[in-house]
């Protein structure tokens, strides 16, 4: 039973993997990408210090959306992905003090980071159109915390966890849309007045653009035209198998042919029109690709390379109905093979 589970599995999973070979390959590519991001509220130990005194209390921090924007460099080995990516994040909000139960007045705060990540992704059915993936990176981060007039630059260890779908829309791009929960250690905020430590956790959704330096999707395949063999036509006034001189030139192009390019055999194919009786008309076709035929071989052809065929009314090049006296019925076709 483990067997034929088995079987079936890998059989489910071969159109998957030449999907994938056929629509995206591997290797490197470059992206840019931009989005929301929602950073946590936090509510952390603060210290205030005025006139020489020094209180401590907590800080009540209401964050407002903000945005990201970045860009990524990356190689992909159908299926994994490496990458590397910078994003800058800001995300404005309000913070109030409450010092000895005492609460200050609410004031303006801005959080701004900007991270520099090492990513690892791996792609569920590489290649194909959509394509879900899992992420995970590690990285630095450069934080900077405004308020009252004030901002602390920090550097921390950051993190994160990335669930997202890819749409591969062909050789070349891909569109992802993903969520991301990104975080760092613990960011600092140290002024003459104010010093604290605050969390930083954030939620982002970002959608990205990426293109890949991979072959150009092949051209359409060229469908070759059949090559025609050389033909030369001859025709003939009503009820004749005489040839005119308009006649004997065209053939003596056609044996100049014959005899240059080397083709193996000719065929002289006779035909009326409908202005007599179809046993009379047969004869008078075969007529007709004799005469031609004789005049072949005046011009150097061997007889035994020329094949002879009457169709008599059978073919008209122009259709007419019976009994219609049409020129152009009246002819010889010679084709070279």
């Amino acid at each position: 039973m483990r067997k034929t589970l088995a079987v079936a599995a890998l059989a489910a999973a071969l159109p998957l993997g030449a999907q994938a070979q056929s629509l995206q390959p591997g290797g490197f590519y470059i992206g840019a990408e931009g989005g929301l991001n929602w950073m946590f509220n936090n509510s952390f130990n603060t210290s205030f210090t005025a006139l020489g005194v020094t209180l401590n209390g907590t800080t009540n921090a209401t964050m407002n959306t903000g945005w990201a924007a970045g860009g990524v460099v990356g190689y992909d080995f159908i299926g994994p992905r490496v990458e590397l990516e910078g994003v800058y994040r800001d995300n404005t909000g309000t913070g109030q003090f409450n010092i000895g139960g005492i609460t200050s007045s609410t004031f303006g705060l801005d959080v701004n980071q900007v991270s520099v990540m090492a990513n690892l992704y791996y792609d569920f059915f590489a290649g194909s159109v959509i394509t879900p993936y899992i992420g995970a990176g590690a990285g630095v981060a450069f934080v900077n915390a405004s308020a009252l007039n004030a901002s602390s630059n920090s550097t921390q260890f950051a993190y994160q966890g990335i669930l997202g779908v890819g749409w591969n829309i062909d050789n070349n791009f891909r569109l992802n849309l993903d969520g991301r929960f990104y975080g760092t250690t613990n960011p600092t905020f140290n002024s003459t007045a104010v010093n604290g430590t605050f969390t930083n956790n954030n939620v982002t959704a970002m959608l990205s653009l990426q293109y890949k330096f991979g072959p150009p999707a092949p051209p359409p395949p060229v469908v070759e035209k059949p090559v025609q063999a050389p033909s030369f036509m001859v025709f003939f006034d009503w009820d004749r198998s005489n040839l005119s001189a308009q006649a004997l030139a065209t053939i003596k192009q056609a044996a100049d042919t014959f005899k240059s390019t080397g083709k193996a055999r000719i065929t002289a194919t006779g035909h009326t029109d409908r202005s007599g009786p179809e046993a009379y008309n047969m004869a008078l076709s075969l007529r007709r690709a004799s005469a031609v035929k004789d005049a072949l071989v005046r011009n150097g052809v061997p007889a035994t390379a020329i094949a002879v065929v009457g169709r008599g009314e059978t073919q008209p090049l122009v259709p007419t109905a019976d009994g219609v006296r049409e020129p152009q019925n009246r002819r010889v076709e010679i084709v070279l093979q």
